[in-house]
């Protein structure tokens, strides 16, 4: 029976999560080494999986490049791509911010969703404090699937986009705030209190988990009768 994972010491890497979940392992950076980083890249690519690695900063990025010139490094959302995975999905993804702080954590979840094939349409600064902006976009954002809505402050972006659209909506609380914001605390807690219906919250910026969580969805409305694999 051939090995599920592969033991590199430092790591022991899933190999069959592709075939499991759909997606290989993603790398996450932080705290690791460009070295580790390479080592796992290494044998993602030696089993014929793409790579994504989150939270990686661009001194270590450039060292990772060194090995992979072929890779890209996704400066703003912090994550570097090497290959993709096959398949592409046309219905779209709307990425919306409530200011151009969020952008960063809205990227991470950008190049997770197009990673995973999908097609990602941003729409950027359009916060509550001038919902003119937002009502100027909101028939782009009714013709996607999924809507991923990134919010610091009081994150109440999320809660007024969930009122005007039928799609499902997944809130990124950020950390982007003044003291009482509780470095994403408030936002937080103001999605998770939502009064609109089917707001669905990740954890304060985490992207990569709203990119994801909206890639599943995507690809589940456009083949409802997709199943795990037995």
């Amino acid at each position: 029976m051939a090995k599920s994972f592969a033991d590199i010491g430092y790591s022991k890497i899933d190999l069959n999560r592709q075939k499991r979940t759909g997606v290989s392992e993603v790398i996450y950076g932080q705290g690791k080494s460009a070295k580790e980083i390479i080592g796992i890249m290494q044998v993602l690519m030696k089993n014929n999986q793409p790579v994504l690695c989150t939270r990686i900063k661009p001194k270590k990025a450039a060292k990772v490049q060194k090995k992979f010139p072929k890779s890209v490094y996704h400066k703003q959302a912090r994550c570097l791509t090497l290959k993709r995975m096959s398949g592409e999905i046309n219905s779209k993804i709307a990425i919306v911010t409530a200011g151009t702080t969020d952008i960063p954590v809205a990227e991470e979840a950008a190049v997770t969703a197009e990673f995973m094939g999908n097609t990602v349409e941003r729409i950027f600064d359009v916060g509550v404090a001038g919902l003119q902006r937002l009502l100027s976009k909101i028939d782009q954002i009714k013709q996607a699937n999924v809507i991923i809505v990134v919010a610091g402050m009081e994150g109440a972006l999320a809660s007024v986009v969930a009122g005007l659209v039928s799609k499902p909506v997944i809130a990124v609380p950020t950390s982007v705030g003044y003291g009482t914001s509780f470095k994403g605390v408030s936002a937080l807690l103001t999605m998770l209190n939502s009064c609109s219906s089917g707001v669905t919250v990740v954890n304060i910026d985490n992207g990569f988990g709203a990119g994801y969580s909206a890639s599943q969805i995507n690809q589940l409305i456009l083949n409802p009768n997709k199943g795990d694999k037995k």
